[in-house]
């Protein structure tokens, strides 16, 4: 089979795959096993019989009763207390807009909004691909590496079939990406393109925020890049200021008017509302500084793979354990080849997928400040820049023998197994009431 043919195979079988896998998790994964579900659920369900939108009031959270429903697995004796839960009020209201019409349609059953998730998500998967052949176009095993990672981590997996804001989000940051990246390439893209996309993460999700920042940087460095005069530097950035802040300012107007300028996010009423999680301070002052910098580095890392539910499910003594040694492998592995692989990328698109990295991943510990929050699924926004660093760095080290670089997809495609196992054999047996 020639290159292209083998690649086009490859493609279609990890989207397909991709697809198979995700539709097993929304089917089999035991309802509500999947962190803050019923509160995105209770959103949609608002829309759907009130309108748009819920305002986060004192009450939404309830921690004594989320305690009963998680210890119980959701036990249905217990599933009275499930419309309680809705301290996900506070989210922007996207997402929640576009999966209400499927909630009215379906009578508010739960499985067609877990696969509309995993159909978003199949978006995601598919511009992975497509950004990093973008980025390395005479590098398919890369791209088709970056797509597998991407479609079959466990983690993400499981977040893309539950009902929540993540897979839009996802969706939109890797649209974000592909636009800067195409724009810095040259292409005459209008500015305005980029501005709506942000403008769409604005009303979306808090955690894509960060292309608020990678957007302008893209276009001050193609500027540069060009030798372009200031007037025209000025021009862009405020076409894309406007179209961006245009779209996500009624939103804000909104906050503003709900809880008071200058709490435009909501954060502020989120956070007296679910003021009782723990908190970082007492933490600390109970445990120590290194223990909770061990916990956080160590948590992070082993639930970006796979710590199922409401974090209650780590796979620790699964497969003896050996699927954290081997994924934290791939990460050493990856790192440590990640400037050699890397080199092939422009300079600029570097800055851009290490920019993205960064900007989440202090995302992730400003969410640490206040509460312990230790959840790799976070770093899930700048996952296909990640997956593309890793990949690089690990096909690095084959590349005296070509045909060895088929080796890395191939088996990062394996992990569709590993999913199809950890659904059967651990995550519905160890989450059914």
């Amino acid at each position: 089979m020639a290159a292209p043919q083998l690649e086009r195979a490859g493609f279609l079988i990890i989207l397909a795959g991709y697809l198979v896998v995700g539709g097993l998790f929304a089917i089999y994964t035991p309802a509500w096993q999947a962190p803050d579900e019923p509160a995105h659920y209770n959103y949609i369900r608002h829309i759907a019989e009130r309108g748009c939108c819920p305002r986060i009031e004192p009450g939404d959270w309830d921690s004594a009763a989320l305690s009963l429903l998680t210890s119980a697995r959701f036990a249905s004796e217990r599933l009275h207390l499930l419309p309680g839960l809705q301290y996900e009020d506070h989210q922007p209201p996207l997402y929640y807009l576009l999966a209400s019409p499927l909630f009215q349609a379906s009578g508010g059953v739960l499985l067609p909004l877990r696969l509309f998730s995993v159909l978003l998500g199949a978006g995601s998967v598919a511009l992975s691909f497509i950004i990093s052949r973008q980025l390395l176009p005479d590098q398919p095993t890369i791209a088709l590496a970056v797509m597998a990672l991407v479609a079959f981590l466990p983690q993400h997996v499981a977040m893309l079939a539950a009902v929540n804001n993540d897979a839009l989000a996802e969706l939109l940051a890797s649209l974000c990406l592909l636009w800067i990246l195409r724009y810095l390439d040259g292409e005459p893209l209008p500015v305005w393109g980029g501005g709506l996309l942000v403008g769409a993460a604005f009303v979306t999700k808090l955690t894509i925020y960060f292309l608020a920042l990678l957007a302008p940087l893209a276009i001050w460095l193609r500027w540069r890049g060009e030798k372009g005069e200031l007037p025209e530097l000025a021009r862009a950035l405020a076409v894309f200021a406007l179209v961006a802040g245009a779209v996500g300012g009624l939103w804000w107007l909104r906050n503003a008017h709900e809880y008071n300028f200058p709490d435009i996010l909501a954060l502020g009423a989120h956070d007296a509302v679910v003021d009782d999680q723990p908190r970082t301070a007492d933490y600390i002052a109970a445990n120590g500084a290194l223990v909770y910098l061990i916990g956080l580095a160590g948590t992070l890392i082993r639930s970006s793979f796979g710590q199922f539910g409401w974090m209650a499910l780590p796979l620790d003594s699964v497969l003896g354990g050996w699927l954290y040694r081997a994924y934290g492998a791939l990460l050493l592995l990856g790192l440590a080849g990640a400037w050699r692989g890397m080199k092939r990328i422009a300079k600029s698109a570097r800055v851009i997928l290490l920019g993205a990295v960064g900007l989440v991943g202090l995302q992730t510990l400003y969410y640490n400040i206040e509460f312990v929050q230790w959840q790799g699924r976070y770093f899930f926004p700048a996952l296909v820049p990640l997956a593309l660093i890793v990949a690089c760095g690990a096909s690095s080290w084959l590349w005296r023998w070509k045909w060895a670089r088929w080796l890395l997809p191939l088996g990062l495609a394996g992990l569709a197994f590993v999913d199809v196992y950890l659904l059967f054999r651990v995550i519905a047996p160890g989450l059914s009431p």
